[in-house]
C-alpha cells in the first residue's frame, strides 16, 4: 500500500501594478467579533473567519495587502461542525476555520469599519 501525496494548493495571486488582487478578498470571509476576539485584541491580534482551503501564507498576504499592516504570525484553528436537532430532525453545522493574526508592534486594524 503506497501513500500518495495530496496536490499542492494554489496560492492566492499576487497584486500587479500596485493594485489589490480580487482573490485576496475571498481569503478573509469576515472578522470575528466575540468575547475571545476582544480579549486577544489586547495582545495586538485580530480574528478572522476564513475558508477551509485558506493557507497561512494566503491569510498573511491578504491581511497585509488589504489593511496595509505588517503581520508577524498567523495561527489557524478548525472547528468541526456538530450534529444538532432542529424541529426534531437532525441537521449538521458546517465546519469553520478561524485565523488569529498577530500584528507588528504599534499597528492595529479597526474591524468595525470594514473594507
Amino acid at each position: 500500500m503506497s501513500k500518495t501525496k495530496k496536490p499542492a494548493k494554489k496560492a492566492a495571486p499576487a497584486a500587479k501594478d500596485g493594485a489589490i488582487a480580487p482573490a485576496l478578498y475571498d481569503v478573509l470571509s469576515a472578522p470575528m467579533i466575540t468575547e475571545k476576539a476582544t480579549l486577544v485584541s489586547q495582545h495586538n491580534q485580530v480574528m478572522f473567519r476564513v475558508p477551509l482551503s485558506a493557507t497561512k501564507p494566503d491569510i498573511k498576504r491578504a491581511v497585509e495587502a488589504l489593511f496595509k499592516v505588517t503581520v508577524t504570525a498567523v495561527n489557524t484553528s478548525i472547528t468541526k461542525g456538530k450534529v444538532k436537532r432542529f424541529r426534531g430532525l437532525p441537521g449538521r453545522r458546517s465546519d469553520v476555520k478561524k485565523a488569529i493574526v498577530t500584528l507588528a508592534e504599534g499597528q492595529s486594524i479597526d474591524v468595525t469599519t470594514g473594507l
